[in-house]
């Protein structure tokens, strides 16, 4: 099968692919004087949140997807200050559900919604809080069908990834590799890559990042994986017929065949992915990190926009910090507070009686495997 299949022509409209300084006037930025670390946190948080309670509601990782990307885009054109990210959360999951034919009922979803809110168990929350909430995912609906122009149509790099997995699978030995790479797909929605590139420079960049993280550290650098590739010695030959590299590691260059301006969106894509690692806790909860996010991110502008720190001075739940006072609280708001997080276990939840999990679709909490998922995320 030839390359043409990953050639550019995505369905993404160009309204959803800004550029990164975009980040900085963001209404969050412009309208709440929002700070941009604090913003891509809250983000995170937000798609915690959303994955959490899509996997409880037992929904195909597709709706997840979607809602996290329509959660990333609310956000370009209201302020996180005005809408809190659990309704919208709330309300990207409950019109997933519609529009991507996995319908779960409103008082469904907010009874849920409300449960994790709460720490109470679903069976426990009263009728007036889970009307309440019912109230406030429909009023929030409203203005994300107005937010998103009612262009409900979202590609996603796992797509790709398929692609590449059934090119470049020979045996088992390749599984790890398409685990990590299916893993920080996942996590990629945690960050805002589907806000900054094409879902074929998405997929490439979990793809190649996965390969170095599986080959180690004595293998290929990431500036090696994604270099062009050197003009040909023999007579010359259309693009689409360049013969195959001998070298793995360049896989996905060979297949895509990008060009300049694709692969330096490729090398930033990448480095956001490695900064976003690195700014977890990699020297505590998560030291397994540590070996993803100390990886040596390909060359990029000194100009270019850092979105990521190294572990993020916003205080967790546990944690909470009252604004000029340094003492630290083991308490907060209920209405507040997003829960620990519980999906990606290493032990999944068992399904109910009545359903069976088919491929795709998530079972219990463990609805988006990832890297960050043996432990408690840092995202409270």
């Amino acid at each position: 099968m030839g390359a043409h299949q990953f050639e550019a022509g995505s369905s993404t409209s160009s309204q959803w692919v800004f550029p990164a300084s975009a980040l900085l006037a963001t209404p969050s930025a412009t309208t709440s004087a929002m700070q941009l670390d604090k913003e891509l946190y809250d983000r995170a948080r937000g798609v915690e949140f959303l994955y959490r309670l899509g996997a409880s509601l037992q929904l195909p990782t597709t709706a997840l997807f979607t809602a996290a990307t329509w959660y990333h885009r609310f956000y370009m054109r209201y302020s996180m200050e005005d809408y809190h990210r659990q309704d919208v959360a709330a309300a990207c999951i409950f019109l997933a559900t519609k529009t991507e034919e996995c319908g779960r009922k409103l008082r469904d979803v907010a009874k849920v919604c409300q449960s994790k809110i709460s720490g109470a168990v679903a069976d426990k929350v009263t009728d007036s809080d889970i009307q309440a909430c019912q109230d406030a995912i429909l009023a929030t609906e409203e203005v994300l069908l107005e937010a998103l122009c009612f262009d409900f149509v979202v590609d996603s790099p796992h797509e790709t990834l398929v692609d590449f997995f059934d090119r470049h699978l020979r045996d088992e030995s390749d599984k790890s590799l398409c685990d990590a790479a299916w893993c920080i797909a996942h996590d990629s929605y945690r960050t805002v890559l589907c806000l900054l590139f094409d879902v074929r420079i998405i997929a490439a960049a979990c793809f190649i990042l996965a390969q170095r993280f599986v080959d180690g550290d004595h293998s290929a650098s990431l500036d090696a994986r994604i270099a062009s590739s050197a003009p040909s010695a023999s007579l010359p030959t259309p693009p689409s017929n360049k013969p195959s590299s001998p070298d793995a590691s360049r896989f996905v260059i060979d297949q895509c065949q990008f060009n300049e301006a694709e692969l330096a969106d490729l090398a930033e894509a990448l480095t956001i992915l490695i900064e976003f690692y690195n700014s977890q806790d990699t020297l505590g909860s998560m030291p397994f990190l540590s070996s993803i996010g100390t990886i040596q991110p390909p060359a990029t502008p000194e100009s270019r926009l850092k979105l990521y720190s190294h572990n993020l001075h916003v205080p967790s739940a546990g944690n909470t910090t009252k604004a000029g006072n340094t003492k630290n609280t083991t308490t907060m708001n209920l209405s507040q507070r997003t829960p620990e997080s519980t999906h990606g276990g290493s032990s999944p939840a068992k399904a109910t009686l009545n359903w069976r999990p088919v491929k795709g679709e998530a079972v219990g909490d463990d609805a988006a495997p990832s890297l960050l998922a043996h432990v408690r995320l840092d995202l409270e």
